[in-house]
């Protein structure tokens, strides 16, 4: 028997390439040879850098195969391990390991990859120094293995996984972080000693030297998807492939033929009354396969010059989601610049054309990109161009400034359109865990960039202080292991002199010691104007008002895990002692490790609630709005997961009165508006099956509706009604293999 076992090993390692790695989550200390082994594992949740509480040690190996990583985790029986599965992206508070790659080492992009101590894994993009994008899955080896003092896990990431700068010699420098999370508690110990909680994080990477390998990977996905529609009828078969080539680190293409976006993934219900646009992430993989190089970002809330989800999204002439005929995106690099070619074309006569160009240069405290967007619209005789030059420069450990410069053309029947924005942003790091924050920003009135991006309001100029510490060290008998406290003064004008908002703002982060998080927050808003909410017709007078809001997220402890957030508002534009407020509460109840379900609901009151009607006519409502959210997941097996979500949303408005908007005072008109109600459902069952890494099945049941009557009803009622809704009921099925070449 033992020489049959001496046998079978042997015969794996003479087919093993030299310098591989197994990837089976055992760590054996012959494959391991000649690693970079890494001890000092310090804390930063709660951010003191002092030793970790629980030993940790971690290797990296730079193989032909890929970057290989391996952790060994010392948890005793006194530290509970959680055994709870997760499916891809996940965010449970559970024991886990991140590893994050900056390839170039520049500080620019870094490649987030987390293992949970039941082999469940989520991947991110990390930009912006401190900023993680979950949209992108990329494809790595992972294994995990346990025994009663510890676990351990061995990762391995290809190098064809993102483009990267021509090695200079036999080695390639690049950043590495590696941290490990005790679920129970929430502690994170890192190596280095860097924290995303800071304003630094992506550059403050350690620097590691390996030997350099290239890989090659030629990558076809093609799918065919099924879809029955049951309400209107009739059945439609579809087809496509995504491309993926990288010769070698400097080039990589993906290409897309006929891609099908059906609704694998489900967005959250939204119902919009306001003036400014709702954002949407994207996850189809074509638009975030290394879409890290094409972000480009200002202080403002989800800005960016290319906002993918305007690609295949409502079509000009009005008729729906628009179809994409094909898209391309090239990523590489020409020395120490960076460079990336988008490329989308949507079919039919209202289709649009979507083209990006990046580059960027790296120094070694700075680095310079430029980035220029154009879309031609031919229904609407519209072609809109956007350049951006952004500008990231770290002087020393201490300062981490950003700047952003914008301009926007815009040809529209025979007339253009011209103007510019810019932003500062600027944080200082200081001692004892003072820090400050400066954010300048400017966009004017004519600055257009949703055309191809996505900025929420333009005609703004926007300017705030802040100053944050943070308390890492709390005393023994206190039920927090740290605060960070923040406060800040802000200003908001339009490019019109008027002045928008003057507010104060007091804040606190608390990490509890049993994992769990809250904030608390509270604005003091001085007068000013809302110049949004009448679309054009004038600004109109917004009084004094207070804002609160507190958060607070429990992670499991046994069977339960509970999330709540509260809000409210003293003062509206009709009424300076109206109170609105709301209420988001969801309970998760764990079945076992494998099955969860989870009920939840939102509701709000709003008593003097302002919806614009035509020109500067606007409505006065008592409104209520309330939200019924339940679901469930089973993680079947290790590669099949099915997911039950249900969404019923109901907004009740009856009248009060309306008022005009007259120089800058709203005056009762004394006209009359309807009452109104909204009633919307979203329901979905969806089987996933991973056939092998990138290749699944789906099997999607949906149904969903939206009404709206110019009548008031109980919200109960409203509610019941959103359950019966069926203006849409959909079964898509949709397979995908991915063949690597």
């Amino acid at each position: 028997m033992r020489g049959s076992v001496l046998a079978t090993s042997l015969l794996m390692a003479l087919a093993m390439p030299a310098g591989a790695v197994e990837i089976d989550g055992r760590i054996d200390p012959a494959e391991w040879a000649g690693a970079q082994h890494i001890t000092d594992f310090r804390q930063v949740q709660p951010l003191t850098r002092a030793p970790g509480t629980q030993p940790t040690e971690a290797w990296i190996l730079a193989t032909p195969q890929g970057l290989a990583i391996a952790f060994r985790n010392v948890q005793p029986a006194g530290v509970p391990r959680t055994r709870q599965k997760v499916r891809r992206d996940f965010e449970d508070q559970v024991d886990r390991v991140n590893v994050m790659v900056d390839f170039d080492g520049d500080g620019r992009t870094g490649y987030n990859f987390v293992v949970s101590s039941t082999d469940g894994i989520n991947d991110a993009i990390v930009t912006n120094e401190n900023h993680f994008s979950q949209d992108w899955d990329g494809n790595w080896k992972h294994a995990v293995s346990e025994d009663d003092a510890s676990w351990s896990v061995e990762l391995l990431i290809p190098w064809y996984i993102a483009p990267m700068h021509k090695a200079s010699g036999d080695t390639r420098r690049m950043k590495v972080y590696l941290d490990r999370v005790i679920g129970s508690t929430g502690e994170r110990m890192a190596w280095p000693a860097a924290s995303f909680e800071r304003p630094r994080f992506l550059s403050d990477f350690a620097q590691v030297e390996v030997a350099d390998y290239q890989q090659s990977l030629l990558a076809i996905t093609p799918y065919m998807s099924g879809l029955y529609d049951n309400i209107h009828g009739g059945t439609d078969v579809n087809g496509g492939v995504d491309v993926f080539w990288k010769p070698n680190g400097q080039f990589q293409m993906t290409a897309t033929v006929n891609p099908d976006f059906g609704q694998v993934e489900s967005d959250d219900l939204v119902v919009n009354f306001d003036a400014t646009e709702t954002y949407v992430s994207d996850k189809r993989p074509f638009f975030t396969e290394n879409q890290g190089l094409f972000e480009f970002t200002t202080p403002s809330d989800f800005s960016q010059l290319l906002y993918t989800r305007r690609i295949g999204g409502p079509s000009d002439d009005g008729r729906g989601a628009a179809d994409i005929g094909a898209a391309v995106k090239v990523n590489g690099s020409i020395g120490a610049t960076k460079y990336g070619v988008f490329y989308a074309e949507e079919d039919g006569e209202a289709g649009r054309s979507f083209r990006a160009l990046r580059l960027v240069r790296d120094f070694s405290t700075q680095n310079l990109g430029l980035m220029v967007t154009q879309v031609e619209r031919p229904w609407l005789d519209r072609e809109a161009t956007v350049m951006g030059i952004d500008h990231n420069w770290r002087p020393n450990a201490r300062w981490n400034i950003r700047t952003r410069l914008l301009g926007s053309q815009v040809e529209q029947s025979g007339e253009t359109s011209r103007d510019t924005g810019g932003t500062v942003w600027a944080d200082y790091e200081m001692d004892h865990g003072w820090r400050q924050q400066w954010i300048a920003m400017h966009f004017g009135s004519e600055l257009q960039l949703n055309d191809a991006g996505y900025l929420s309001q333009n005609s703004l100029n926007y300017g705030h202080w802040e100053v944050r510490k943070r308390f890492p060290e709390q005393p023994a008998a206190s039920r927090y292991a740290s605060k960070d406290w923040r406060w800040r003064i802000s200003q908001v004008n339009n490019d019109h002199g008027e002045v928008l908002n003057k507010q104060l703002r007091i804040s606190r982060q608390g990490n509890l010691r049993d994992g769990s998080e809250e904030f608390v927050q509270v604005n003091f808003n001085d007068a000013g104007v809302d110049d949004l909410l009448t679309r054009g017709h004038g600004s109109v007078e917004q009084p004094f008002n207070t804002q609160f809001v507190y958060e607070y997220t429990r992670p499991r402890k046994g069977r339960w895990a509970h999330e709540l957030e509260l809000w409210a508002e003293r003062g509206s534009i009709t009424d300076a002692s109206a109170l609105t407020y709301s209420v988001d509460y969801t309970a998760t109840y764990f079945v076992n490790d494998d099955f969860s379900v989870y009920v939840g609901g939102y509701a709000d009151h709003s008593p003097a609630w302002s919806v614009w009607q035509s020109d500067n006519l606007v409505g006065l409502y008592n409104g209520r709005e309330w939200h019924f959210n339940t679901g469930l997941t089973w993680n079947l097996a290790n590669r099949q997961e099915l997911r039950i979500k249900l969404q019923a949303l109901a907004i009740d408005a009856q009248a009060i009165g309306a008022y005009r908007v007259l120089g800058t005072r709203p005056v009762d008109s004394g006209e009359a508006v309807s009452d109104f109600s909204v009633r919307n459902l979203g329901f979905q069952v969806r089987y996933r099956y991973e056939v092998a890494p990138m290749s699944d099945l789906y099997i999607v049941y949906a149904r969903g509706g939206y009404d709206e009557t110019d009548r008031s009803d109980t919200i109960g009622s409203l509610l019941t009604d959103a359950l019966r809704l069926r203006n849409d009921e959909q079964l898509l099925v949709k397979f995908s293999y991915r063949f690597e070449l």
